[in-house]
C-alpha cells in the first residue's frame, strides 16, 4: 500500500493520525488486514536487519478478558478497540539470521560472500552482547516498527493509541512467552475511532533542532 502513496497523501496520513481512546465496537477487522498491515510495517529498519518485533494479536473475547486486569488506566481502549497489539522485543532474533541472509541470497539481493561475513560477525557479536544492551537494541527496532504500524494503519483507514500504561512485568507471562528472551515495548489499540482523537500541540522544530 506505501508504495501507491503520494508524499502529499503521507503528509496527510502523518498530521491526520491521532491517539484514539473510545472505538466503534461495531467495526472488526480482519485477520487478514490485519495480517496485512503487520507485514507492511515490517519494512521498517532494524539493526543488522535482525527485525526483532513479534507482535500478539489479542481480537477475542476471550483474550481481551486475560488482558483488561493488565492496563492499568486503558481499559476502554481495550473494551472497545478491534483489536489489542501487544509489542514486544525478542531479545534471541539473531537465532533468525541464518533464515533473512540466505533467504537475501534466495532473492538475488546479497551476494553470497556479503551474507557470509555479515552472519560471521552477527552470529559472532549478537549472542555475546549484555542482557541490558539486547533488550535495548530489541526496543529501539520494536519501536520503529511499531511507529510504522500505526502509519500503515492510518493508511488503511484505521486510528490507533500507543500505550505505555500497562503491568510490563506480567504481560509475556500472561500471554505465555518467555519472560527472559521477550521484552514488552508497548500495546497498540486499532479500530474505527467512535470518539475523535484531540489534536495536540508540538514543539517547534526550533525548538528541538541543534544545528552545529
Amino acid at each position: 500500500m506505501f508504495n501507491n502513496i503520494q508524499n502529499n497523501d503521507f503528509a496527510n496520513i502523518v498530521k491526520g493520525r491521532r491517539s484514539v481512546r473510545n472505538y466503534d465496537e461495531n467495526i472488526k477487522i480482519s485477520k487478514e488486514e490485519i495480517g496485512e498491515i503487520i507485514s507492511e510495517a515490517s519494512l521498517a529498519p532494524s539493526s543488522a536487519n535482525m527485525q526483532p518485533w513479534r507482535v500478539i494479536v489479542v481480537d477475542t473475547p476471550e483474550g481481551k478478558e486475560k488482558l483488561r486486569p493488565l492496563m492499568r488506566f486503558n481499559t476502554l481502549q481495550n473494551d472497545t478497540s478491534s483489536a489489542m497489539l501487544l509489542i514486544f522485543g525478542d531479545t534471541e532474533s539473531y537465532l533468525y539470521a541464518e533464515e533473512i541472509y540466505n533467504t537475501a541470497v534466495e532473492q538475488g539481493k546479497m551476494p553470497a560472500e556479503v551474507r557470509d561475513s555479515q552472519l560471521k560477525t552477527i552470529l559472532t557479536m549478537f549472542p555475546t552482547l549484555s542482557k541490558e544492551l539486547k533488550v535495548e537494541v530489541a526496543k529501539i527496532d520494536s519501536s520503529l516498527f511499531a511507529m510504522q504500524l500505526m502509519l500503515v494503519a492510518r493508511a488503511h483507514g484505521y486510528d490507533t493509541n500507543p500505550m505505555a500504561g500497562f503491568e510490563v512485568d506480567q504481560l509475556a507471562k500472561a500471554f505465555d512467552l518467555d519472560e527472559e528472551r521477550y521484552a514488552p515495548v508497548m500495546i497498540i489499540s486499532i479500530g474505527k475511532a467512535k470518539e475523535a482523537g484531540h489534536e495536540s500541540v508540538r514543539l517547534g522544530s526550533d525548538k528541538i533542532t541543534f544545528w552545529r
